[in-house]
């Protein structure tokens, strides 16, 4: 690695940053919205039909978590183009993809001089599945907790 790369490596960090604290932003927004829903589902199933509908809660938010994982992609696809990265936004998004959930199997490669920005959308990868785990365990517990108190 040649020294001289590293001030190359400010634009990565000046668009990365902010696109990494904007999903991860968005993506907990988003998770609230998602329980107030849950909560409220919850609430107004009455006892025959809970286990029903709590497993139908539980892939509802599963299908929610990877839609807001697929538009969080899309963001840093939309960045990659702006950039200029030599992709058009197919690849772009497959790129996005992969580095994003840490796949990294696409064959497809950022210039060297973007290389730092797949590193820092796998980053951002790591804390929202990390929120996304972790929500969803609650969600778990709530409507498990919920199906035992309903009996």
């Amino acid at each position: 690695m040649n020294p001289g790369d590293f001030p190359a490596w400010g634009v990565d960090w000046a668009w990365g940053m902010p696109i990494i604290v904007v999903t991860v932003i968005f993506h907990a927004y988003s998770l609230g919205l998602v329980n107030r829903d849950i909560t409220l589902r919850l609430r107004r199933t009455d006892e025959s039909r809970f286990t029903f509908v709590s497993v139908f809660v539980i892939g509802g938010t599963a299908l929610a978590a990877t839609m807001l994982h697929g538009l969080e992609a899309f963001v840093w696809a939309i960045a990659y183009r702006l950039l200029d990265t030599k992709m058009d936004f197919k690849s772009a998004m497959l790129y996005s993809m992969s580095a994003i959930t840490s796949y990294g199997h696409a064959n497809l490669y950022l210039e060297p001089r973007w290389q730092l920005m797949g590193t820092l959308e796998a980053l951002d990868g790591w804390i929202v599945f990390g929120l996304t785990t972790a929500f969803l365990f609650a969600v778990i517990q709530k409507a498990w907790l919920q199906t035992h108190l309903s009996r």
